[in-house]
């Protein structure tokens, strides 16, 4: 149906080149528009209202409302509406925001460098360490190691870590210096009769053996997200950081965590790297450091880095690196707001309380249904996988695109969903989310998921 000449729909056709969408298909759907926010919720021009199950882009931790951020970014746009930090320049709310970061990092950090995007603040990663090693006198030590199905943003390099292939084709990606190491994922990958710490020992081994055969000398660094979000929402096998970062340490190669999605109170603890005990040179964050009310992320690393940094920039006479918004103080005034809000409402307590409503719901729902292979999860962060056969663990062609069939029929159940790789559903919802919300949310994609089952078996897709 071809929408109104005027609407919102047919204006956003004519005019918006969409992120991660078909182009063409988009022609014909044309885009659901969301109009306004209200907790978990939102509402589109329609007047209809969903449940946000992945807090927009796994982001809106407070929700889609709050007077303090609100409040917050006014009082700055009033005070200071801009500032740099190029050169020497500063400004309270950088200052404020980099020592709460500081005080909150999993481990002893030294410095915090602020950017706008994740991707920004990976990108900006790499290039430290390429800076740092050759200011050390390593100028050999640059090759980077990301994992398959692994997610670090869409800028040029940061794109390059990534291990999904449609951030690869047809953009002339991976440039050179990046490499990939296997997904940690034991439903999939572990082999008949191994354990988690089984498969995780043959996951380490293998990057060990990745960086022998490349040669340690010119491997500079490992990432990786605690759970893998975009990928999948990978959940790390018993033991496999504990081993990863052992075969890191012989080498000499920073680990750099990528706390993009799982910082703030995400997997139940304020960091990932707390809930499966990483200790990373540098770590990266966004998202939910601003509530994503305002864009805003940020890198921290550690004095051994910073050092390093800093001597070249001697050498140099400036460290070339930066962003006109790189501490913009208005996202950063609300960044530090959020922080405090973090704090007075204790988030981590609250995930630590709703998360098993939220993760043992799903398991005791439909972990046994024909159609779902894996449940998986920590926290508030969590997928369900559909198969088209349980007992081998076999998905779905693609060609039936079960995954965005399903989106579609869950958004007339009243969800927002994100589909993943593999037929994966995706729930990463505010972190604000109460039992009863979470039960509202899990009652919803059950009837989903009944309507999906009618659908495949009439289509012969499925035997449910």
């Amino acid at each position: 149906m071809t929408p109104p000449r005027n609407s919102n729909a047919a204006r956003d056709i004519a005019n918006l080149l969409h992120p991660y969408t078909d182009a063409r298909a988009h022609e014909q759907n044309g885009p659901l528009v969301i109009t306004r926010g209200e907790g978990v919720r939102v509402f589109d021009d329609q007047g209809n209202s969903y449940i946000e199950t992945v807090a927009g882009l796994w982001c809106a931790s407070l929700g889609f409302d709050n007077q303090r951020l609100v409040d917050a970014a006014t009082k700055q746009m009033k005070q200071l509406p801009f500032y740099h930090a190029f050169t020497g320049r500063s400004h309270e709310p950088a200052i404020d925001l980099a020592e709460m970061l500081i005080e909150r990092a999993p481990v002893p950090m030294s410095k915090v460098f602020f950017c706008n995007s994740g991707s920004e603040a990976n990108d900006t990663a790499i290039k430290m360490i390429w800076f740092y090693n050759n200011a050390v006198g390593r100028p050999e030590k640059k090759k980077i190691i990301g994992r398959i199905k692994g997610y670090h943003g869409i800028t040029l390099a940061a794109a390059s870590l990534t291990g999904l292939p449609a951030n690869h084709k047809l953009f002339d990606l991976p440039i050179d210096r990046f490499l990939h190491t296997s997904t940690p994922h034991y439903y999939h990958g572990g082999k008949p009769g191994e354990t988690e710490e089984q498969f995780a020992t043959r996951m380490a081994q293998e990057l060990d053996d990745l960086i022998v055969r490349e040669g340690p000398e010119t491997v500079a660094a490992f990432w990786a997200e605690p759970v893998m979000g975009a990928g999948g929402v990978i959940v790390p096998p018993a033991t496999y950081f504990e081993k990863i970062q052992a075969v890191l340490k012989k080498h000499d190669v920073f680990f750099v965590a990528d706390e993009v999605i799982c910082g703030f109170g995400r997997t139940g603890s304020y960091w990932g790297c707390q809930t499966f005990d990483i200790q990373p040179d540098i770590l990266t964050c966004a998202k939910a450091l601003s509530s994503s009310f305002l864009p805003i992320s940020a890198v921290m690393v550690n004095d051994r880095v910073y050092q390093g940094l800093a001597d070249g920039s001697s050498s140099v006479g400036t460290f070339g690196h930066g962003f006109t918004y790189s501490g913009h103080p208005v996202p950063a005034a609300v960044a530090v707001e959020t922080l405090k809000i973090y704090d007075e409402i204790k988030i981590v307590e609250h995930v630590q309380k709703v998360g098993p409503v939220m993760q043992q719901g799903l398991r005791s729902r439909f972990a046994d249904h024909p159609l779902v292979g894996e449940v998986r999860g920590v926290g508030m962060i969590a997928a369900v996988e559909f198969v088209a056969d349980k007992a081998e663990r076999r998905n779905f062609d693609p060609a039936a695109k079960v995954g965005p069939r399903f989106s579609k029929i869950a958004e007339k159940h009243g969800l927002i969903m994100r589909v993943l790789p593999g037929d994966g559903i995706a729930f990463s919802p505010p972190l604000i989310i109460t039992a009863d919300e979470v039960n509202d949310m899990l009652d919803r994609f059950g009837r989903a998921v009944d309507e999906l089952s009618v659908q495949l078996r009439r289509e012969s897709l499925a035997a449910v």
